[in-house]
């Protein structure tokens, strides 16, 4: 999007200023029209990067654009270094928190551990703390991560998770099944002493702050001292649980003892909203997971590194490795400004394989799927539409897409149709039928190039409501040939949508996307793949069905071309007036009179060729 002085009045004065400006680094601070900042950025080069904001022909992604359209006025900061630039920049987006920043606001409560005040105390999640005299540990933004760290704890533990009150309840009646398979240590039987017991809850415990690494190496020296002392009993009792601990460690995916302290981040976005999500690795195992609605979309890789800057200005601590699922621009520079946080070296990278990537793909799962949440989209349907644009190269995934067919019968009855798909679903209102007119021979380019004439004609013409908004990608049922035919076409009229075909195999599977020079394969684009192969398959539902329904109504108006009297063009007015054969078999003989223009014995005869007499 543009913006305009119509827009912004402010525009001349604001080049203007900028014209004058230092290409020194530095912070920029954009102020509305009260004087209140609405955005802070830095820059490398001050002249260049402000200027791009208020340039006449700059395309704006619609936030950019909004921020654009209320700028009155701007200050700036000049620095020595593009660094400095970015520490200013953190200070000052945290003093002044400017509308189009990123704020990371997330509308999730907090979670804790809860170790219960009694002598044989239980472990147990919490959505709050409250003054009962518990101990809370916490607090976690995901209710997930301290759900699954409860129960792993209390499985390899076997912790009691019964009603029943100890010492109170001792020996009233049989251990429950849970003893039974050592699920539980069967507290109830009288045979632990709250030390002893009071001992494995303290495992527990750093067992969930620690992870499993580091409770094996502990348990394994007090077995090891227990041995030694030819307490053999206890020795038995810390090898069990040792070996609980490493089976729960192997049958956990989320575990993973290579992540020592790291987070991964990934940030999903749809063709407006973006969410980020950030799964933190402490000790080898997950710890905690926290989503962040970003607002409206901007530039992925700008994106990015502005919740990076944002979301570690505000944490005490910082880990030594930060997996992205995208590469960013500035990485080394965020690197410079973590470490003189954190006082060690981060390292920041972008996995493109192994059990990494797969981490960062399971962030950026946990990040579409809170955006479907807040975009009312399942998150297959978010991922599919950025895996699209990604294959594509497309600026950023489609809101709408259109997809046309052809469909004949050799050169008879040839129509074409109009699938259309509103962030990755069928919207079929939209929906639009075309009856070839001006190919009277099978020739499926020019019938292709027929209905995107009408379509984009109509589209200027804005009588129609499914045609007056333009699409952000145009599929067409073909190959290379139909999209060298149809771009030049389209581009002629105006229309810069990007154009590609689908290719089909030999049993008319969705193969490939093809472009005026070659095709795009999606086969490691599973999510892609099944949304292009849907909407392939819905466009030929759609076009064949309307042709069938045509060569059907055709062969009834032969049909009726039998009586005489009747002739083509007789038949054909009979059809456009009743629509179907059951409204025609309604019609009167002096009504089929007036509409064929006949008289009342030939209209007597077509009455009994219509109800088969």
């Amino acid at each position: 999007m543009t913006i305009s002085e119509k827009e912004n009045p402010r525009l001349p004065y604001l080049r203007d200023k900028t014209s004058k400006l230092t290409s020194a680094p530095g912070c920029y601070i954009m102020k509305d029209k009260s004087g209140k900042i609405i955005y802070i950025g830095k820059a490398k080069n001050l002249k260049n990067r402000v200027s791009s904001y208020f340039r006449p022909w700059q395309d704006h992604l619609p936030k950019v654009w909004k921020m654009v359209s209320n700028v009155n006025d701007y200050d700036f900061i000049v620095t020595d270094t593009e660094f400095e630039a970015l520490v200013l920049e953190c200070s000052l987006i945290k003093q002044y928190t400017p509308k189009y920043n990123i704020l990371l606001k997330d509308d999730k409560g907090y979670s804790y551990i809860r170790v219960t005040d009694e002598p044989y105390p239980r472990l147990q999640a919490a959505l709050q703390k409250e003054d009962d005299g518990a101990r809370y540990i916490g607090p976690y933004t995901s209710s997930f991560a301290v759900n699954q760290a409860v129960r792993e704890a209390n499985s390899v533990f076997q912790l009691p998770t019964c009603q029943k009150r100890f010492p109170q309840d001792f020996r009233r009646e049989r251990p429950c099944l849970n003893h039974h398979i050592k699920k539980c240590m069967g507290v109830c039987t009288g045979r632990f002493s709250e030390e002893e017991y009071g001992a494995i809850i303290r495992q527990a415990i750093d067992y969930i702050k620690g992870g499993s690494q580091q409770s094996v190496e502990r348990l394994t020296e007090e077995m090891n001292a227990a041995a030694e002392e030819l307490n053999f009993e206890l020795a038995a009792k810390l090898r069990d649980r040792i070996a609980a601990i490493k089976k729960a460690a192997d049958d956990q995916k989320i575990v993973d003892e290579s992540m020592k302290d790291s987070d991964i981040i990934a940030v999903a976005q749809n063709s407006e909203k973006a969410c980020a999500s950030v799964l933190m690795y402490r000790g080898g195992r997950l710890f905690d997971k926290a989503d962040f609605f970003l607002g409206e979309k901007d530039d992925r890789s700008a994106m990015l590194e502005e919740f990076i800057t944002g979301y570690y200005s505000v944490r005490e601590f910082v880990p030594k490795e930060i997996l992205l699922d995208e590469e960013i621009e500035n990485a080394p520079l965020l690197e410079q400004w973590l470490r003189e946080r954190s006082g060690h070296a981060v390292h920041i990278s972008t996995p493109q394989r192994g059990h990494l990537l797969r981490l960062t793909t399971l962030a950026k799962s946990n990040a579409s799927e809170y955006l479907s949440i807040k975009v009312g989209r399942t998150g297959k349907e978010i991922v599919a539409l950025e895996e699209l644009s990604k294959a594509l190269g497309l600026e950023k995934p489609p809101r709408l897409i259109e997809c046309y067919d052809i469909s004949n019968l050799a050169s008879s009855d040839m129509v074409a149709g109009m699938v259309v798909y509103e962030n990755g679903r069928p919207c079929k209102k939209f929906y639009k039928k075309f009856s070839i007119k001006t190919v009277a021979d099978q020739n499926d380019y020019a019938c292709m190039a027929e209905v995107l004439q009408r379509r984009f004609d109509n589209y200027f013409k804005k009588t129609d409501e499914g045609f007056s908004t333009l699409p952000d990608l145009i599929l067409l049922d073909g190959g290379q040939g139909h999209v060298n035919v149809i771009t030049p076409l389209v581009r002629a009229m105006g229309i810069n949508v990007p154009i590609f075909g689908l290719v089909k195999d030999s049993k008319h599977r969705t193969r490939a996307v093809a472009t005026g020079g070659g095709e795009i394969s999606l086969t490691r684009c599973r999510a892609a793949f099944n949304l292009v192969t849907q909407i392939q398959d819905e466009v030929h539902r759609y076009a064949i069905t309307y042709q069938a329904k045509k060569h059907k109504k055709s062969s009834y108006q032969l049909e009726l071309t039998k009586v005489r009297g009747i002739g083509e063009k007789k038949a054909v007015k009979l059809m456009t007036e009743y629509k179907t054969k059951d409204k025609l078999a309604e019609a009167s003989v002096e009504e089929l009179m007036r509409t064929a223009g006949v008289s009342r014995e030939i209209a007597e005869e077509l009455y009994r060729v219509i109800h088969g007499e």
